[in-house]
């Protein structure tokens, strides 16, 4: 090991403590979450694709948040996965693959917001301008929208982390289970003054403008919904936004619990223990929410199941 750590390019992540009792069971009931996570987002992901009926605005820009929710989990649950059973002495990472680990983890995390903005512009569209939506809400649209959240994420996050590659380093050791950004700063001697400047920034540019632009929506639809005396146009506009809604609001909570840990140095554990539920249990929730709520999405889950019941029948 002392070869190892004798690269700089080696760094040393302190991974989460397992006792040798837990390691198995904790194993096996992450790999099933992570199963679970994979099968439902990318299967509503197939769904949705080989259903004409739901090839909707709606549904198409849901698909982002299916992919990132399936991305983020591969990024952090094998890794952990992988971790449980390896010595504490021995859990190194190459840093640029560390750099790279980092990207993606701010990368999915920013791009989950602007999803959750354009499918939120969708939503406002459809109830707030229903005679308009087909001349707004087109294919083109659509892609549109889903370039401008991916890449608004990617430009950010592509500055979060130039920032801080561009520093020295002094120190091997990660503070943490994976890599981040904060975790990689903390790893060199020179003032990160810059970093901290840019890294708040970010965080008010990306929270603020999601925060806003959803409760400027959700107010604005508020209102279509109070003038209105149809019953059916409200019941439509809860179904489709409370699943919305509640996912937003998971998020939102999770990213200000992990915010306020880094400021509090002596809650490591919960610190570790945050990112990880935050990777189990909003994209698992997520699949679950619209997969429930949603009624197309629902009424075509039961017509491919009694479809594969009665092929399974027949062929007995």
């Amino acid at each position: 090991m002392e070869n190892l750590t004798s690269n700089e390019d080696l760094l040393i992540l302190e991974g989460l403590k397992v006792t040798p009792q837990s390691k198995t069971p904790a194993f096996i009931l992450l790999l099933l979450v992570y199963i679970f996570i994979i099968v439902s987002n990318l299967g509503l992901v197939a769904l949705i694709f080989g259903s004409r009926s739901l090839h909707q605005p709606m549904y198409l820009l849901f698909c982002n948040l299916l992919i990132n929710d399936a991305c983020g989990a591969t990024l952090l649950i094998p890794h952990i996965l992988k971790d449980i059973f390896i010595s504490p002495s021995k859990r190194y990472i190459h840093y640029i693959s560390c750099v790279a680990q980092a990207f993606c983890a701010h990368f999915l995390g920013s791009a989950a917001h602007t999803v959750l903005m354009i499918m939120a512009f969708d939503r406002y569209v459809a109830i707030c301008n229903p005679l308009r939506y087909a001349s707004i809400m087109t294919n083109r649209m659509v892609v549109k929208l889903s370039v401008a959240a991916w890449g608004s994420a990617f430009v950010t996050v592509a500055i979060l982390l130039g920032l801080t590659i561009r520093l020295s380093r002094c120190r091997r050791n990660l503070p943490n289970l994976f890599c981040d950004n904060a975790s990689l700063f903390s790893l060199s001697c020179e003032s990160v003054i810059i970093n901290n400047i840019y890294g708040l920034g970010y965080t008010v540019l990306l929270l603020g403008s999601s925060i806003g632009s959803i409760t400027l929506t959700y107010l604005k639809i508020a209102a279509v919904c109070v003038r209105s005396k149809n019953n059916a146009l409200n019941r439509k506009a809860l179904q489709t936004c409370a699943s919305h809604l509640v996912v937003y609001v998971l998020l939102l909570l999770m990213g200000f619990i992990i915010i306020a840990l880094h400021r509090f140095p002596h809650l490591s554990v919960h610190r570790k223990l945050l990112p990880i539920l935050g990777h189990i249990i909003t994209p698992a929730l997520n699949a679950v929410i619209y997969g429930v709520q949603i009624k197309e999405i629902r009424e075509r889950i039961k017509a491919v199941f009694h479809i594969n019941v009665v092929t399974l029948m027949d062929s007995k």
